[in-house]
Order: structure tokens, then sequence, then C-alpha cells
């Protein structure tokens, strides 16, 4: 037995417990206390503050754990940097009031900030203020507030201060989400009840799953934080919120649309509920096993926050399936047949799949699937050359959608002082080997200066760190070439040992760490898809045909992504971990429609054919695919509220990917394959034996698609 069939047979008395009078009640009670009660009991737990870029092991991280043993290593420089209203050079009396500013502003204990230092064209200066940090971002983010208040109030007339840096620059992170998820959610329940209330056309319908799948989302997010704090694992909220109220939207549509079906053969709407829930469970089951177990591969991933997300979205789909299942039907028993007022389902047997619109559609394709499954690849194809001209990786100022006074600064400060100034690299080496280090790395080209830092550590070897300014925009090509250089010549001292690190090497460590997990999760990505869809369709050639047309959607999507943000949205690049996400979000979330298809597929060939069934398919799943697809496109392009770049990026590609998912190629690609494979789609494996008339493919588009696939060769 099949595994689908065997969850099927057994959960048959579950269904009739949970749709009964007495058990309805009793789940919705049940259901809600153990949801309500971690909510408020665990509402105070704190998941660990953002993970770095670079994995763990890298050079950068090492040399950011040493310097956390220096007595100093609570101490932090940020920068303040003036130019002139009127765009004059700086002058004596302004540099004066500059370094009376500097002395004046609060530093840390033992500490003192540098005289103001002018720019070489004059047109800026800088003055280094170190201050004491703290593991709390939340803190530093009062810390530096009061500090720009502060300069405000005593800046000299005429000129304009910034104050930037890296602590600057993580508190302006911190207030930029401050309410961003709440924000998030808002949104995200507002766009989900709009258009559920237009799928339904019912004041009442709504409510019901936006409940459901909300009461999982607040579930979901306590649950992940408490998971994070236990695993030490990095995570983005929001993505998981989407993720938690797209996926469990969708599994409710899938339900509540068969419902509505069989309320028109079935008088008892318990009886209809519980046919509908046996009906749909194989493929809400499936396609949350296949996104579940593709994100669980990303806790192989090096990259902290890659891998934490992986962890915690596949914790809370499986909190939105449970609520899916056991909250919902539940529900529905309980309000009965009413819910769907004033469209309410009568019982008259009709059954319209076969003269829908989608129906009409599908009837058109399998006319001429040849011809149509052509001209969607060569689609597909042309959105996939937006790849070529497409730059992985984001400076540090573009970041962020919203303005920020410490990207302001960065990007004033690269104009008039040496471009790395900003993001000095960090050399920690033994004491007694220092002066070697910074002999061999001042005579590197495109390096600017070299200097030790007070402050060591005690024990065997002791240890002092150096900073390196560099004159390469941070984030170029250059740039990244140059840490290569210096952790060549730095490597290579005897007897050193030395780490280079700093923000420049943790974006190329993260670079390299994001690369390497594209290489190894992509491929485990697809597996999972492949084993799933092989377990579903009990066939070799529908999990390859399928499989290959999910992801030439995914690359499509991408390219196209990537040519509306360089071309329309001004993007520099996609952020580093974009490509990963989006392709895994792609992958995994259209295999999902592609499952809700097939398995309709599959049911109605026995009866049908495979052509025919597939006719009937996409009568009875477009409009509930097509719902389900403008909600879950809608949900994630609702990341765009938040204040990153890289979400407003992962929002857009995959928004965009599951429109042409829903449009393109679940409702007129996949049925054209079938169109053309016919029977043969279930090879090794016996497909469903035909009951009925059974519609041919044209010979004529058969032979045309060999044509395209193997030209005719000339000389």
């Amino acid at each position: 037995m099949a595994p689908t069939d065997s969850v099927t047979t057994h959960s048959s008395t579950v269904i009739e417990r949970l749709t009964s009078r007495r058990g309805a009640w009793l789940a919705l009670a049940l259901g809600l206390l153990v949801s309500l009660a971690p909510i408020g009991g665990l509402r105070g737990v704190e998941a660990p503050p953002r993970a770095g870029a670079a994995p763990t092991t890298s050079e950068s991280a090492r040399v950011a754990d040493l310097s956390s043993r220096f007595p100093d290593a609570d101490v932090q420089g940020v920068l303040l940097v003036a130019t002139r209203d009127d765009g004059a050079p700086v002058d004596q009396n302004d540099l004066a009031a500059l370094t009376r500013l500097g002395s004046a502003l609060p530093a840390a204990a033992g500490e003192a900030a540098s005289p103001a230092i002018p720019s070489a064209d004059s047109r800026a200066a800088m003055v280094q203020l170190p201050i004491t940090t703290s593991a709390d971002n939340g803190q530093n983010a009062e810390t530096i507030t009061h500090l720009r208040e502060l300069v405000a109030d005593q800046t000299p007339p005429g000129v304009t201060v910034l104050v930037t840096g890296g602590p600057a620059f993580g508190a302006d992170i911190a207030k930029a989400f401050d309410g961003a998820n709440l924000t998030l959610l808002l949104v995200t329940i507002g766009v989900v009840a709009l258009l559920l209330l237009l799928t339904y056309r019912s004041p009442i319908l709504w409510l019901v799953p936006v409940v459901v799948v909300g009461l999982a989302d607040q579930l979901a997010a306590v649950l992940t934080k408490v998971l994070g704090s236990a695993l030490d694992l990095s995570f983005d909220a929001g993505i998981v919120s989407v993720l938690v109220f797209g996926a469990g939207t969708n599994y409710a549509m899938l339900l509540i649309s068969r419902y509505r079906e069989e309320l028109r053969h079935e008088a008892n709407h318990r009886t209809a509920l519980a046919s509908a829930w046996r009906a749909t469970l194989p493929a809400i089951v499936a396609s949350n096993a296949t996104v579940v177990v593709a994100l669980a591969t990303l806790a192989l991933a090096v990259t902290p926050g890659t891998r934490g997300l992986g962890v915690a979205s596949a914790a809370g789909l499986l909190v939105a399936l449970v609520g899916v299942l056991v909250l919902l039907p539940a529900a529905l028993a309980v309000v009965g047949r009413r819910i769907f007022w004033p469209f309410v389902p009568a019982v008259d047997g009709v059954d319209d799949h076969h003269s829908s619109g989608w129906a009409r559609v599908a009837t058109g394709v399998m006319r001429h699937p040849g011809r149509v499954v052509i001209a969607g690849i060569l689609a597909l194809g042309v959105m996939a050359a937006g790849l070529v001209g497409t730059t992985v990786g984001l400076a540090q100022t573009d970041q962020f959608r919203v303005a920020s006074q410490s990207a302001t600064g960065l990007e004033t400060l690269a104009r008039h002082f040496p471009a790395g100034a900003a993001q000095p690299l960090t050399i920690v080496a033994p004491a007694d080997r220092v002066d070697h280090v910074v002999a061999a790395v001042r005579e590197i080209p495109g390096v600017d200066s070299v200097r030790p830092v007070e402050g060591t550590t005690g024990g065997s070897t002791p240890l002092v760190r150096i900073s390196v300014v560099t004159a390469p925009n941070p984030g170029t090509s250059e740039a990244r070439d140059l840490v290569g250089s210096v952790r060549s010549v730095a490597h290579a001292v005897p007897g050193a040992d030395a780490l280079v690190g700093g923000q420049q090497a943790t974006d190329v460590d993260a670079r390299a760490g994001n690369d390497r997990d594209l290489r190894l999760l992509v491929p485990l990505i697809l597996l999972v898809n492949a084993l799933v869809l092989m377990a579903l369709t009990r066939s070799l050639v529908a999990p390859v045909v399928l499989l290959g047309v999910n992801i030439l959607s995914a690359l499509a999507t991408i390219g196209a992504g990537s040519w509306i943000g360089r071309h329309v949205l001004d993007w520099p690049g996609l952020d580093l971990q974009v490509p990963l996400l989006s392709f895994l979000f792609l992958v995994a979330l259209g295999i999902d429609y592609t499952i809700f298809l097939v398995h309709r597929a599959r049911s109605e060939a026995s009866s049908h054919g495979t052509r025919q069934g597939m006719v009937r398919a996409v009568g009875g799943t477009g409009a509930v695919i097509t719902s389900a697809g403008i909600v879950l496109a809608a949900v994630f392009a609702a990341l765009g509220v938040l204040p990153l770049v890289a979400l407003g990026q992962l929002g857009l590609i995959v928004g965009l990917g599951v429109v042409i998912d829903t449009f393109l190629v679940r409702t007129v690609l996949v049925p054209g394959l079938f169109g053309l494979l016919g029977e043969r789609v279930w090879w090794p494996g016996r497909g469903p034996l035909p009951t009925g008339p059974v519609a041919a493919a044209p010979s004529e588009d058969l032979a045309r698609v060999a044509e395209v696939a193997s030209p005719p060769c000339t000389v």
C-alpha cells in the first residue's frame, strides 16, 4: 500500500471524532488550551540576537571570538563625520570646534576622542570616539541615540556632523526593526482576510481560517523562540511568520474548497467535511512534508542565519499543519453549512468541473499540447535570461530600504577618506611577531595604513590586534581581492599564525559560506522533492518532468525578479542569501501546487484516463490553486514592509514566482506535458485504469516536439 493510501485509510476514525458534535467542541477546547497556554506562558522568551553573516568556523568569526577576550573588548569606535553645509573646505576653526565637540562627548573609561582629522581634499573631517558597547542591541541603540542628541546640540554652526561606524550601524538596524514585525503581522492578516473575503464572498467564512492560522502563527512564534534559545539558532521571525501564514492559508483553502464540493453531494455537513478531509489529507500532508524536509536540509548550512531559519521555519510549518488538520475541521463542524452564507452550497449533485473556465483552458491545452509546451518553455527561458548580469552581494550601505544616518555617514566618509577607513581589517597576531606582520602587510598595494591597537591578552602567548585601513571601496571585487592578499601575506609571516578579520573579511567569508551552502543544499532540496513526488505519483517519469519544470520556473523567476530589481527598483545586486532561499521557497512551494494538482489528476484518471483526468483536475483545483497562489504571493510581498532590502528582494521574487507557477506552470505547462505523455507519465508503475473516454494527444504535436528537441542536422 502506498504511503498516501495508508494515511487516508487510518485517518477515518480521527476525522469522524473531530467532526462529531461532541468531538468538535472537545477538539476546539483542547486545541485552544494547548495553544494559548504556551503563548501566554512563554511570551517573554527572547530569541538569540541576530547572528553574524559568516560561518562560525570562518577566519573572521575566529578573530571576533579572540577579540572578545581582550580587556577592551567592549570598547568600539564610532566616527563623527563632518562637512560644511556650503560645501567649502573645513578650516582650522572648524577643526578646533570639532575637536572640542569630541572631547565633550562621553567616551569609554580610560579612553578619549581623537582630534579632528581633516580629509586629503579638506572637504570633510573625522573624529574617532571610543564608546562602551554591550551585547544588547537595544541598549546600544539607546547609547547611540543619546550620543546623536548631544552631537546635534553642540554641532558648530554651518557644519553637519553624522555619527556612523559599526555601533551606529547596529543601532540603526535595531531602530529600523522597531515595530516592524508587528507591522508585518498586521499587513499579512489584512492581506489574507481581504483575499479570502474576495474568494469566498462570505462575510463570515474568512474569519475561521484567519483565526486558526493566526493562532498557529502566534504559537509558532513562541515555540520557535524557545527552539532558537535552546539550540542557539538565529533566524528572521518575519520570514517564519510569512511561511506559516502563507502555507497554513493554502492548506485551509484546499480543505474548504473540497468541503464546498462535497456539500453539493451530501446533506449532512459533518459527513461532507469528513469526506473532504480524507480526500485532501494526502495532498496536504505530502506538500507540508516536502517543504518541512526541504527546510530541514538548511540545518546543514554553515551560514548561521540560513541554518536557524531552516529549523525554525520547519517547526512553524508543522504547527500550521496541525492547526489546519485539527482546529479548522472542528471549527467548520461546529458552525456547519451556514458558514458559506450568503452562497450556501445546495445539495444538487452537480459536478461542473468539466465545464468550468479552468477546465476549458485545460481542454484547449490538450488540443495542442506540443505547441503549448514549446511556448511555455520559451517564455520561461526568456525570463531566465534575466540572470545574465545579475550580481550577488550588497554593500553595507545598500542593505537597508530606509535611510539612516550611519549609511549616509559611511557614504560621506568614502567620498573624502580612504574607502576602507570605516571598515578596517583586524589582524590578531602574537605580540612578539607584531612588527613582522605590520611590516609585511604595509607593503601590500592598496593598504593605506597599518597600526597596532592597544590591548593584549594574557596567557602563554599574548596577542595584539592590528588595524589595517584599505583603499578600495568595501564590497567591491577589488576590496575582496585585497582581503585575500592581506590574509596570504599575514599567514606567510613565520611563527605568527596571524588571523585576519573585520567587516570586510566577514563579507568575504559570508560569500564563501553562501556559495558552499548553495552547492550543497540545492541538490538535497531537489532530491527531497523528487522522493515525495515519486511516492505521490508512484512513477519515475512524472517526478522528473515535474521537477524539471519546477527548476526552470524557479530559474525564470529569479531571473525576472533580478531584472526588475536592476532596471526598475535600482537594486545594485541580490543579497547573498536571496538566491538560495528564493530557490528553496520557489521549488518547495511550487511543488505544493504540483502535489495539489497531480494528486487530484491521478484520482480523476482512474475514471477518465490521464488526459481527461488532468482536464478535470485543472477544472476542480484551478480556482483554489489560483486563489491560494494569489494569497501566498501577496503574503510574501508583505515582506516589503520590513527594512531589510534582502527581505524585500525575497518577497518580490517568491511572490512573482508563485504567480508564474499558478497561472503558467500549473495551469498550462503541466497539463500540456501530461497531454503529450499520456499514460506514459506513470511509468514504470501502472497508471490508473480509465473507465471513461480518453482524449488522445494529437500526433502532429508529438512530432513537432520531437522535431524541436532533435532538429535535423545540416551542413
